[in-house]
């Protein structure tokens, strides 16, 4: 047997590596280089700023982690979440990584990356205000707050007979709740329990109304380029632990899997 020569196995390795295109060659962007990743700021601890007003969470960590992957430079858009989805087709930046629920509704005109969060919308009350509402029939006639826009909201609306109250951010709805200007609000369950645990704040979760929820990273349609680089990052963020060691620091959990 003939023994391969070392350069004629490192060229092979180097017509190997410019054969196979890099994840940044591949994810075509608004800008050369960079992944403009719009966020809330206001939602922890999923996207917010911390003390000395540094943008922090599991989604920037996240969002930091796969521009990592695919070789770009992330840039934050701070947008409310009332206008983040038009902005997203406005072409304002690259894509959404702030708790996007995948739904059928949103697939007809966003495309989304392959899950990397699942949770369940949780009802929270007044710690020692508020009655234990189980379901969302519980909530007929109440005041119950929720995020504009979300699928939050429109799970309130399509149960019928609740007075839904819409805000622009978290901080708004539970402020009210604090004061007694609430019966309740609606969100996500890994908010509610990081809230009422890490801010002291007189909330509790008092019940799982609904299925587990997919979250994805929000992105144009037509961008499959992008959708497909993004999706192997985070095949390859999952693979070598990157994705559990994150929802560890922010939930004690691995919230990629269902």
């Amino acid at each position: 047997m003939r023994a391969f020569r070392p350069s004629l196995v490192l060229g092979t390795a180097l017509l190997l590596a410019a054969a196979t295109p890099s994840l940044a060659q591949t994810a075509p962007t608004l800008s050369k280089g960079v992944l403009k990743i719009a966020v809330e700021g206001t939602y922890a601890p999923f996207t917010f700023k911390d003390d000395k007003g540094l943008l922090t969470g599991f989604d920037v960590d996240v969002a930091r982690a796969l521009a990592a992957k695919l070789g770009l430079k992330p840039e934050f858009v701070l947008t409310e979440w009332s206008g983040i989805l038009a902005g997203l087709q406005a072409n304002k930046y690259d894509v959404i990584i702030n708790q996007v629920g995948i739904t059928a509704e949103r697939q007809k005109s966003i495309g989304f990356s392959d899950p990397y969060v699942f949770s369940r919308p949780q009802i929270a009350v007044h710690t020692t205000k508020g009655q234990n509402y189980n379901t969302l029939a519980d909530l007929k006639g109440k005041r119950v707050g929720v995020g504009l826009g979300t699928v939050f909201e429109k799970d309130l609306r399509d149960a019928g007979g609740i007075t839904v109250v819409t805000y622009p951010g978290t901080p708004e709805y539970l402020a009210d709740l604090s004061s007694g200007r609430l019966d309740a609000i609606y969100n996500d369950r890994l908010l509610i329990g990081y809230l009422a645990k890490s801010q002291g704040l007189p909330i509790k979760g008092v019940g799982d109304a609904g299925s587990v929820d997919s979250m994805g990273i929000a992105i144009k349609k037509t961008n499959t380029g992008l959708k497909t680089a993004i999706d192997a990052a985070l095949k390859g963020m999952k693979a070598d632990g990157t994705m559990a060691k994150i929802g560890q620091q922010w939930f004690g959990q691995d919230v990629s899997k269902p």
